[in-house]
């Protein structure tokens, strides 16, 4: 049994019929299908407890989707929800547009996308695994204080920041190919620890059979 493990959470689907980027924009609230994969996840977890896991932490990103999404946790586990800003989604110079591929042909965007590794367009991908990484120790550790050995966290946050953070943990180059991240909605990527050491990465998705139905909607 590990030390500890900190489970990052994607938030489910969210209503956004108008394709908008929607970054860190307010008001962006989980669809009905969203609502049903926040379900699942809760049973997910539920039953993870039932057999034995220490789940005793829960936090999430302050934006409504992620917030969304924790609430059939919090109560299926009968925790509170810490809301920590640190896991937010990532800044991006194009929130709040819809039909990027088309904007991107407007000569006024073009220096946001002079460096693709950093990224230029947005915020740092070695800035988005600091944060979270501080918020995953210190989430962590809290849950050690109450749980001890074994004991579980899980964090509800965005696509991007989880999935760099996932790339660092596994010492791979933060620079990808957004088509062929492995981070599905309301999927759960966890980290084991042996007290700091990082031991192992896993990733599973509990909402599988629901992702057939679910919009592609970019920002997430």
């Amino acid at each position: 049994m590990p030390t500890a493990t900190v489970h990052l959470l994607r938030h489910g689907e969210v209503h956004n019929p108008g394709r908008v980027l929607y970054g860190r924009l307010p008001d962006f609230h989980l669809s009905a299908l969203g609502r049903a994969m926040a379900d699942r996840v809760a049973d997910h977890f539920a039953a993870r407890r039932a057999a034995g896991a220490r789940l005793v932490h829960l936090a999430a990103s302050p934006l409504a989707r992620a917030q969304e999404t924790a609430a059939p946790t919090a109560a299926a586990l009968d925790l509170a929800i810490v809301t920590d800003p640190r896991i937010i989604e990532a800044a991006n110079h194009f929130e709040g547009l819809s039909d990027i591929k088309r904007r991107l042909r407007e000569p006024k965007h073009w220096p946001y996308l002079l460096n693709p590794l950093r990224p230029s367009w947005g915020e740092p991908y070695a800035e988005q695994v600091e944060r979270v990484m501080a918020a995953v120790r210190e989430h962590r550790d809290a849950a050690v204080e109450v749980g001890g050995r074994g004991a579980e966290a899980i964090l509800v946050a965005h696509q991007l920041p989880i999935w760099v953070t996932r790339r660092a943990a596994e010492n791979k180059p933060l620079w990808h190919d957004p088509r062929h991240r492995e981070c599905t909605l309301a999927s759960v990527t966890s980290l084991d620890f042996e007290g700091e050491r990082l031991v192992a990465v896993r990733y599973t998705e509990p909402c599988a059979d629901l992702l057939a139905n679910a919009a592609n909607t970019p920002g997430a």
